[in-house]
């Protein structure tokens, strides 16, 4: 399908709405019948009409099939979060006795999720290095039911070769289906990848062979800083049951007006993608020649570690680089920070503002340690202002 009809016209039918060319804010908690028959379908299937706003609303609908048809997916579900994305597709998909296998230092909502609640309900979590698919076939357990991805990561934008994974899940779903143990058999194993750094215009994990795609939309589908959501995609089938029992029941869709604020930013996806990649390539040309600048990650610059399988996997990289900072001591990272005077001290990233956040917040003071790179790590994400603007900010801060 045309990106351009997906973003402009696809699920929308304006004669439904007095021809407006945007559609409405369908701002209701629920929906009136004329027949006890449409009511009674109504309640055998939620998702296939309109019960209740908790599900299914016209406008969050419009969003739904056009973040679908982004991810090249059957269908989509949309959240008031990226965290609540993420248990939700995690908890439709494991049980009691289950096994996860985790890339290292997921999302923080996710890690959580893996070491303080799922354990309560006897599903246990192992995190490996993802960077290689032997090493997810070595640690794949008789019980090992899913498999979590984040590719490129939102620090060091670690990947995993998504299609060699895929093929290896699916081979080894084969046999499990082919040869099922008496006493115990082997679930088959899901995979889900967190695609929240490129979002669907530069990566389609679903196309390669994953399972469930994540992303949070407060950030480049929003595009705005001003609504907070998540979004999974992927079969019909999987979606219908992640929306019949934990969308439901946990009571986290999107409210409309969110829905249409998201709505609004695909409209301009495509080009401020374009604007801040083309941005972010200039700034990168200057801090890497930067004394202070020791190292700088990037996916798609050459001297990036897994730079092949960037280059192979995906078609952009946006606008989120991190720097590790020459120096021995974290006051001097704290005052290149607060020294900046356009570029923003926050989380999150895909708006129209640069930001910027140093590893060391999250570490307390004493235990600061230069030697160890990843408490020297910067991360910056390039937004929509001029790129001379960004690297005058940059060069006064350094300096």
């Amino acid at each position: 399908m045309d990106l351009s009809h997906i973003l402009y016209a696809y699920a929308e039918d304006r004669s439904q709405y007095f021809n407006a060319i945007a559609p409405p804010i369908m701002q209701t908690s629920n929906f009136a019948f004329r027949k006890v028959e449409d009511m009674s379908r109504a309640f055998e299937d939620e998702m296939s009409g309109y019960l209740y706003s908790r599900g299914i609303n016209p406008t969050v609908d419009i969003l739904r099939k056009k973040l679908a048809a982004l991810d090249g997916a059957e269908d989509a579900l949309v959240f008031n979060s990226g965290a609540a994305a993420i248990f939700a597709s995690v908890l439709a998909n494991v049980k009691s006795g289950d096994h996860i296998l985790s890339v290292d230092n997921p999302y923080t909502w996710a890690k959580k999720m893996f070491d303080i609640i799922l354990p309560r309900f006897g599903v246990k979590t192992t995190y490996i290095d993802g960077r290689s698919v032997e090493n997810f076939r070595d640690a794949i357990r008789p019980n090992t039911a899913l498999i979590y991805l984040e590719s490129p990561n939102s620090w060091d934008y670690a990947m995993q070769d998504l299609e060699g994974l895929a093929a290896l899940v699916k081979s080894i779903n084969a046999t499990r289906a082919s040869s099922p143990a008496v006493d115990k058999p082997s679930p088959q194993i899901i995979t889900i990848c967190d695609n929240s750094y490129c979002t669907p215009l530069y990566l389609q994990p679903v196309r390669l062979g994953i399972d469930i795609s994540l992303q949070s939309a407060t950030k480049y589908i929003g595009g705005h800083s001003d609504v907070v959501a998540g979004v999974i995609s992927g079969s019909h089938a999987m979606m219908k049951k992640i929306f019949d029992s934990e969308y439901l029941n946990i009571g986290s869709g999107i409210q409309p007006f969110n829905a249409w604020l998201l709505i609004r930013g695909l409209r301009t996806l495509p080009m401020r993608l374009q604007q801040i990649s083309a941005t972010t390539r200039t700034v990168i040309d200057f801090l890497k020649g930067h004394p202070k600048v020791e190292e700088l990650l990037f996916p798609l610059d050459p001297s990036f570690p897994q730079f092949e399988l960037a280059r192979k996997q995906l078609s952009g990289a946006c606008g989120l680089l991190t720097i590790v900072y020459r120096t021995e001591e974290r006051a001097e990272i704290v005052r290149f920070c607060e020294s900046l005077k356009h570029i923003m001290m926050a989380v999150s990233w895909g708006g129209h503002e640069s930001l910027v956040i140093p590893r060391c917040a999250g570490i307390k003071p004493e235990l600061f340690d230069a030697t160890v790179r990843e408490h020297r790590m910067v991360r910056l994400y390039i937004g929509l202002e001029t790129a001379d603007y960004l690297i005058e900010d940059l060069r006064q801060a350094l300096e």
